[in-house]
């Protein structure tokens, strides 16, 4: 079997909640700390501690409704997000497995549509850790058994499942036999696990590619395509891509898009995300629909104008947004890598109308040069922040540094929001990290539902 570029980052002391997202807490906490001391490395890329888990267990991945699996860099949940939608619009009841989680574990898991309980989920955790008897096993792939033994026991018409990281390694690709198969955008991120390169990258994502499956992607520059065009090939799989096999388009100024394939054209409504890039997350979420041969009716399809996805581009209505002055907007984005730094350009450009506050807070492997240089073109000011409970937050030293001397110092959120109030009305974009948008949502009241 290949190995994956690094196979696995030994840290002896894992931090709470594992690298995974916020903190564990409460009776699901208790298990997973438990758990995460079974095993020494943080992230361990490799399918073999999983498959016997899940044997032991009943093969519950064996169990599931119809599965889309979802990979990619940037667009994963926002992708995730729509094809939830348009299932619930179908009137499908939609298990969706996600991560990381930005407040409480729970949100990772969505049951027939609705978030698990906590007590429901501890008791699958702690049914997990009895059958696993003390082998060594990482969160993960216990939070990703607890998914497949949750969505195997409720009924339902559609499971989306995305990527914790990488593809060809992941967990999660311990299943063989998905309905369809979406790669959203591929950029740097994660190289120490992924590889250095972007073809490299591009091949540990398309690792999710199987025999026979449908696999939908997006835009690609040429050397990414290509890597994803053999892989395809290699397993007789057939590759949707945009522009090619499905096509998407703007109709007219509403923001309403046209979306064609081989099986017709569909008139969608505006996508309900922000941005100019969950155009193509809709449209691929769309296609994916389409290629599991899977039957919808005809108001599936508004559920893109439905969609929603906390964390992208989202605009803040609770506690901190109280706390600013009449007439200003607070926004949250927890885009993190240069590719998302690029997304989330031609968003600000159209903001134009009044001044640009950035608050930037970023986890400390990341390219925080790469993310800050397309984002601060289109700030009046550049803030550097880190929260005293965001998982290994960069030093606000080392932003500024990245920000070339410009960003000024926050240090925290709440104080610069403070000595931003005192100027005029504008709007304030939070952004850098899922670590800190998870802070900052805790800040603001929001809790998923």
């Amino acid at each position: 079997m290949t190995q994956p570029p690094s196979q696995a980052a030994s840290l002896p002391t894992k931090p709470a909640g594992g690298g995974l997202g916020a903190e564990f807490t409460g009776r699901t906490g208790v298990v997973l700390e438990r758990l995460n001391r079974l095993y020494p490395a943080l992230i361990d890329l490799s399918l073999g501690r999983l498959e016997a888990l899940l044997t032991r267990l009943g093969n519950p991945e064996r169990r599931l409704p119809p599965v889309i699996h979802v990979a990619g860099t940037n667009g994963k949940g926002s992708t995730c997000a729509n094809l939830r939608a348009i299932g619930e619009a179908a009137e499908w009841r939609v298990h969706v497995m996600t991560s990381p989680h930005l407040i409480d574990v729970t949100e990772r898991f969505r049951i027939a549509g609705k978030l698990v309980s906590e007590e429901e989920l501890t008791a699958v955790l702690e049914e997990i850790e009895r059958v696993n008897d003390g082998a060594p096993i990482t969160v993960f792939e216990v939070l990703t058994a607890a998914g497949f033994l949750l969505f195997s026991r409720h009924p339902a018409e559609l499971a989306v499942i995305e990527v914790g990281l990488g593809g060809r390694f992941d967990a999660t690709n311990v299943l063989t036999r998905p309905a369809a198969c979406a790669i959203t955008s591929i950029s740097m991120d994660h190289e120490a696990f992924l590889g250095s390169t972007l073809t490299a990258i591009a091949g540990e994502k398309a690792g999710i590619i199987k025999p026979g499956v449908p696999c939908v992607t997006g835009r690609h520059g040429d050397e990414v395509m290509a890597v994803l065009e053999h892989e395809a090939a290699a397993r007789g799989a057939p590759l949707l891509r945009q522009g090619h096999e499905w096509l998407l388009e703007a109709a007219g100024t509403s923001g309403a898009l046209r979306y064609r394939d081989d099986r017709g054209a569909l008139d969608l409504p505006a996508p309900a995300l922000a941005g100019e890039h969950q155009a193509d997350n809709a449209g691929l979420a769309v296609a994916t629909l389409r290629a599991s041969g899977l039957s919808l009716p005809d108001q599936a399809w508004e559920g893109v104008g439905r969609a929603r996805w906390p964390a992208r581009m989202q605009r803040l209505d609770g506690a901190l947004a109280r706390s600013m002055p009449d007439g200003w907007e607070l926004w949250l984005d927890g885009g993190h890598n240069p590719g998302a730094g690029e997304a989330l350009a031609p968003f600000l450009e159209r903001w134009s109308d009044r001044p640009l506050h950035v608050l930037v807070g970023m986890k400390q492997t990341k390219d925080a040069r790469g993310f800050l240089a397309p984002v601060a073109r289109h700030a009046t000011t550049l803030w550097a922040v880190a929260e005293p409970g965001q998982h290994l937050a960069l030093p606000v030293e080392d932003i500024v540094a990245a920000s070339g001397g410009v960003a000024r110092v926050g240090p925290t959120i709440s104080a610069a929001l403070a000595a931003l109030a005192k100027e005029p009305p504008a709007r304030v974009l939070i952004c850098g990290s899922l670590y800190l948008a998870g802070e900052t949502l805790k800040l603001d009241g929001w809790r998923a539902e």
